[in-house]
């Protein structure tokens, strides 16, 4: 698949998401070192190639102000005073941060368009093609894959780079779901294409 892969390095960009402490404690050794090594590798190629990146990270001030009590999906973190801005846990793993310039776009919400500037972003550089990794697959990948896809970006999921505290819920979305919407690779196999 990925040798019938054109990637036009100067509109695509790589979509590094959610990797945070806290979001990462969900998985234990030898699924997180995997899942940290896989991501590593990928952004490690997207550089090599020139190709833009963006991290997207999902953050609250202090109280969590932004989280309605109708949240299902972050009112445990209220409760919990998880993801707060400038606390270690809400920070990016140390292995999958920015580098140089490459832009830190914050979130309040599950996707990574959600209440951010994103769109603009891509649209100042060109973008029209998205390389999506990061944890959760049902939820920051999964949201962003439906609102990209809405807005016609093609998209390109990196399977291995993803992951779920559900590991059925990961294959079913990464083998029937995203398909519909985007082409599944490797991180072996994206690197391959960027080559």
């Amino acid at each position: 698949m990925a040798d019938a892969l054109n990637i036009d390095k100067t509109t695509t960009a790589l979509l590094s998401m959610d990797f945070q402490n806290e979001i990462l404690a969900n998985f234990q050794d030898p699924q997180r070192a995997a899942l940290i090594t896989q991501a590593s590798s990928a952004l490690a190629a997207a550089r090599k190639a020139g190709l833009a990146i963006a991290h997207v990270l999902v953050r609250f001030q202090p109280g969590h102000p932004e989280v309605s009590p109708r949240n299902m999906r972050f009112s445990d973190a209220k409760k919990a005073n998880r993801l707060v801005t400038g606390t270690p846990g809400a920070d990016n793993h140390p292995e999958l941060g920015p580098q140089g310039t490459e832009p830190l776009v914050t979130k309040v919400r599950v996707g990574a368009f959600s209440t951010t500037n994103l769109e603009v972003l891509m649209r100042a550089r060109g973008i029209t093609t998205l390389v999506l990794q990061g944890i959760i697959t049902s939820g920051v990948v999964l949201s962003t894959v439906r609102w990209a896809a809405d807005m016609d970006y093609r998209l390109i999921v990196l399977s291995d780079c993803c992951a779920d505290p559900d590991a059925e819920v990961h294959r079913v979305l990464m083998e029937k779901v995203f398909p519909k919407q985007a082409t599944v690779l490797s991180a072996a196999q994206f690197a391959q294409a960027v080559e």
